[in-house]
């Protein structure tokens, strides 16, 4: 027994001066930005996205934590990859909003025009519905399929994809009305039946390259099945609407802007 020297009693026996007590504890002190933190480190299994993962978490804090112990300055915070990837969600959006300002800007350059672009992003909301419900079939179908990042980004890939359709038609009427002096509705109707066979063959192409992503399963294939089925769904329905909205919209625009030019 270890014995401890003291002025007035000589040796005193350890147990007399202290009590030993066997406890599970932190090993170091850890300050983030001048606090306290406690780091408690969470591996989801391989079968769980990123983002399953956070969610899963966040609803475990949600309901573990109660309201009364945050109110003394004590905050829980997901770090590490989860908080990467919030950033990069936020991230996503604003290049989804970039990604739209550039195309507009590319195709009013080209055009000459700021209207006509209009007409062609018309198609942008009609394919980003399409890829939700490509999502949607994909969830009751095949698989569970959250809305990660590589799912996110089909959206933007969406983008560039759908407007190929719309461009066709619009271009072809705008040639139709300069060079071979025909009225607005005679040009958009031979726009969209010399069109139509090029827009099912570029768009039929890309969905069913698309397909093997979405049905065929395999190591990592839930990585890229998202992917798939946003552009799958995204290009199906605008290619549908396309053919059937876009000419509408630039004989109205047409007609629109024919009644100003005889005003003026």
């Amino acid at each position: 027994m270890t014995q401890v020297t003291t002025p007035k009693a000589g040796l005193v026996p350890m147990s007399e001066l202290s009590q030993l007590k066997h406890t599970t504890s932190i090993t170091k002190i850890r300050h983030v930005d001048g606090k306290r933190t406690i780091t408690l480190q969470v591996t989801p299994p391989s079968t769980m996205t990123l983002e399953e993962s956070v969610e899963k978490l966040e609803a475990i804090v949600k309901e573990s934590v109660p309201p009364t112990m945050l109110q003394d300055g004590t905050a829980v915070k997901l770090a590490g990859k989860a908080d990467k990837l919030a950033q990069t969600i936020e991230s996503m959006k604003w290049n989804l909003l970039f990604a739209l300002a550039i195309i507009y800007l590319l195709m009013s350059a080209l055009f000459g025009n700021f209207i006509y672009p209009l007409v062609i992003l018309f198609t942008v909301p009609m394919a980003t519905a399409g890829g939700f419900v490509g999502l949607k079939l994909t969830n009751m179908f095949v698989a569970p399929q959250p809305l990660d990042v590589l799912t996110m980004l089909g959206f933007i890939i969406l983008i560039g994809i759908v407007v190929n359709n719309a461009i066709l038609i619009v271009h072809q009427s705008l040639n139709n009305i300069r060079h071979h002096a025909m009225k607005s509705k005679e040009a958009i109707i031979e726009a969209t039946r010399t069109r139509l066979r090029p827009i099912f063959m570029s768009s039929l192409t890309s969905v069913f390259g698309m397909l093997p992503l979405v049905l065929i399963p395999g190591p990592g294939s839930e990585f890229y099945r998202g992917l798939g089925s946003v552009i799958t769904g995204g290009l199906a329905l605008s290619m549908l609407f396309t053919i059937l909205v876009t000419p509408a919209l630039m004989y109205l625009m047409l007609t629109l802007s024919g009644k100003k030019e005889k005003e003026i």
